[in-house]
């Protein structure tokens, strides 16, 4: 029997139901369940040892986000995150997560940057003494996430935390780029700075840079795979 993962700082309500679909959520992003693979009631009941009830609402859950899909002859079959989608949401958060650092900037308080100055030195000593790529992913979700909650703005700090969960797989692969870490560093180094400053026009600029700069590297990731897969 599979033991449900308790994700207490989720903004997910704590139901049952809800916790199932959040660990759903994170087996199929992470890989567990792959594109193809189909989810029935009965097998994920006896996995978790839970009644199918609260499967049947976590799986309806998931069809809503798109994550799985109800297929005739099949049933529910994981559609998972596909190039496509991760795409779009590098474009998304290119277009809507500098206003998050704008608004972090005139309204962050002294306790948070606090928080930020503590998850950058932590980052810091990961990236110089290397700490695997796990810590460093972390660190990133930490530190983007205390300048969306920064931001003052729920809807805001819910769409981009949702985003940087559904890329999850594509931000691990960028830090296995040589240098990617110490670039990473530095940008939200400096994305800090312009926030303690209360420079909004600069901390918005600087973040639209940053998840260009991603971007960019999950492009040129994908071209090297297509490359290398190809020979």
């Amino acid at each position: 029997m599979l033991k449900l993962e308790n994700d207490s700082d989720s903004g997910v309500t704590n139901s049952l139901g809800a916790r199932i679909f959040k660990q759903l959520q994170n087996d199929i992003l992470n890989g567990k369940y792959e594109p193809g693979d189909v989810l029935t009631e009965m097998k994920l009941s006896e996995e978790l040892g839970v009644s199918r009830t609260p499967i049947r609402e976590a799986l309806k859950q998931l069809e809503l986000e798109g994550l799985v899909q109800s297929t005739p002859g099949k049933g529910l079959v994981v559609q998972g995150v596909s190039d496509k989608d991760i795409e779009d949401i590098y474009t998304i958060r290119m277009m809507i997560e500098g206003l998050a650092a704008r608004w972090a900037a005139e309204k962050i308080t002294f306790k948070e940057i606090e928080e930020l100055k503590e998850v950058l030195e932590f980052e810091e000593f990961y990236t110089l003494k290397g700490g695997g790529t796990g810590n460093l992913i972390k660190l990133d979700s930490r530190f983007h996430d205390l300048v969306f909650k920064a931001s003052k703005s729920k809807p805001l700090m819910h769409i981009l935390s949702t985003f940087h969960h559904y890329v999850q797989s594509a931000r691990g692969a960028s830090f296995e780029t040589p240098g990617r870490a110490q670039k990473v560093f530095e940008e939200h180094k400096a994305i800090m700075q312009a926030i303690i400053a209360r420079d909004p026009e600069l901390a918005e600029k600087l973040t639209t840079q940053h998840v260009k700069n991603a971007s960019i590297n999950m492009m040129n990731q994908k071209k090297e795979t297509k490359s290398d897969t190809a020979k």
